[in-house]
């Protein structure tokens, strides 16, 4: 297989773009979190980052390989389609949780945005089963992460 170093440097710059926006935008509000009530199982503060960091290259990789995979044309538009709209909705949450202070609200968006990463590892696994299987640490951690959005709303 022939690497499209183009395709794949953009496929890992837009997530970790969005990813990097994002934690900018809402850099200020970190401090005031973590003066917050926290559930049970909080990581330390640096944790969040690194995780996502990771995650957003995993996902940038499986696009890249939505986008070199031998699916027509349509079915590649479609798939990374749904993609584009996951990491839009994931590039809300933390202004909503961070910025706005609406935990609750914010918790539904993550349950919005858990269920559009199941739908594009489900789309994605059907063209190339490792894209499918790479976007699951994702939704593993938005899980895990629902759970501390709703601790946070809960305690605070």
């Amino acid at each position: 297989m022939t690497v499209k170093w183009k395709a794949l440097f953009v496929s890992l710059a837009v997530p970790l773009a969005v990813g990097g926006l994002s934690a900018f935008l809402t850099k200020d509000s970190m401090k005031e979190f973590s003066q917050l009530r926290q559930p049970p199982l909080t990581p330390p503060m640096w944790v969040f980052p690194v995780v996502w960091t990771v995650l957003f290259v995993m996902m940038g990789f499986a696009s890249y390989l939505i986008y070199t995979s031998a699916a027509g044309t349509g079915e590649k538009r479609r798939a990374l389609t749904l993609y584009a709209v996951q990491l839009a909705v994931n590039f809300g949450w933390p202004i909503l949780f961070f910025d706005l202070n609406w935990w609750m609200p914010a918790f539904f968006w993550l349950l919005l945005l858990w269920g559009l990463i199941l739908w594009t590892m489900l789309w994605f696994g059907r063209f190339r089963r490792m894209a499918g299987l790479l976007l699951l640490p994702y939704l593993l951690w938005v899980s895990y992460a629902g759970y501390l959005n709703l601790g946070v709303a809960l305690l605070n």
